[in-house]
């Protein structure tokens, strides 16, 4: 496969995944905003812009839910927003054209065309809810009409890369407020696992229980060692070796570093120092997708994702 393809293919699964991530993770906290009066607004929206990879405008003093909206929703400049997310995934796709499915390409096509650029107030959860319908509509089309070869592995390669990178971003804004952060069982909600929780745990949800469940649950689609495995699993597809000594795809290695620190190591220590945890994994998903760009496609300068856990 060309490595222009290979390239695109891999961006437009992140960046549909990352859309809906953004999604979920704005739409639950902005609505906490609104629930809980005891929220410093200004603290708690600079850290979600932390988060999330993105700096406040220097300009403001007070950072308000609408200025969180306005930088991570609508605003197509910035690498972490949902509009640059939609926008970047349609011109990959463009780039693709030789390969991406009529169905795919009119999805995003539509998806990026309808993106508006200003967000009425009462209308936020509806615009996210919407986001999230057309990600999983575009990510449906592809795993209904594709075949299993290199193209969809490098689309379920960075999709899965992205979703572990989504999911530790998720837990990592449950000590945003401290105390006043999103209950587990908020997180669990805007993950879509609170149903799958219940069926698995059988009870409401504790932090040790909800927090192994996202975190190291090998059923569950979005827990973090799910979508590290799968995109193991694509890696090894991709890039098959058979190494007599330990393994000289760094990819594999980054991957199966973290994974195994997450597997072996203690829950009740992973909650204790949750944050640093979730930066390393996405300190190990950064480190995976530079390894993937070297290695498959090493012309072009990877589009900016950076963003560390405060």
């Amino acid at each position: 496969m060309l490595s222009r393809i290979a390239e695109s293919l891999f961006w437009i699964g992140r960046y549909i995944e990352r859309s809906d991530g953004t999604a979920r993770i704005l739409d639950v906290h902005l609505q906490l905003l609104l629930e809980d009066p005891w929220i410093d607004e200004d603290t708690a929206c600079r850290s979600l812009l932390s988060v999330m990879g993105s700096l406040p405008p220097a300009e403001l003093e007070i950072v308000r839910r609408e200025d969180v909206l306005a930088r991570l929703a609508v605003d197509r400049q910035n690498p972490s927003s949902i509009a640059y997310a939609l926008t970047a995934a349609r011109e990959n796709a463009r780039r693709a054209r030789e390969i991406v499915s009529t169905e795919l390409w009119e999805t995003l096509n539509t998806t990026s065309a309808r993106m508006p650029r200003r967000l009425q107030t009462e209308k936020v959860h509806e615009f996210f809810q919407w986001v999230r319908e057309r990600a999983a509509l575009a990510v449906g089309i592809v795993d209904s009409s594709t075949s299993r070869d290199e193209a969809w592995q490098f689309f379920t390669l960075g999709r899965s890369i992205e979703r572990a990178d989504m999911t530790a971003r998720m837990l990592a804004t449950r000590s945003l407020t401290e105390a006043s952060g999103p209950s587990w069982t908020t997180i669990l909600r805007s993950c879509g696992a609170y149903e799958a929780y219940l069926r698995t745990y059988r009870g409401m949800p504790s932090a040790r229980n909800a927090a192994e469940f996202l975190l190291l649950d090998r059923l569950f689609p979005r827990s973090i060692v799910y979508s590290v495995s799968r995109a193991e699993d694509c890696m090894s597809a991709i890039d098959p070796r058979a190494d007599r000594v330990g393994h000289s795809n760094t990819v594999l290695r980054a991957l199966g570093q973290i994974r195994n620190d997450l597997e072996y190591r203690p829950i009740s220590e992973i909650l204790h120092e949750l944050p640093e945890h979730m930066d390393a994994v996405q300190k190990v998903t950064r480190e995976a997708s530079e390894a993937i760009r070297q290695r498959f496609f090493p012309t072009q300068a990877e589009p900016s994702w950076i963003g560390e856990i405060s």
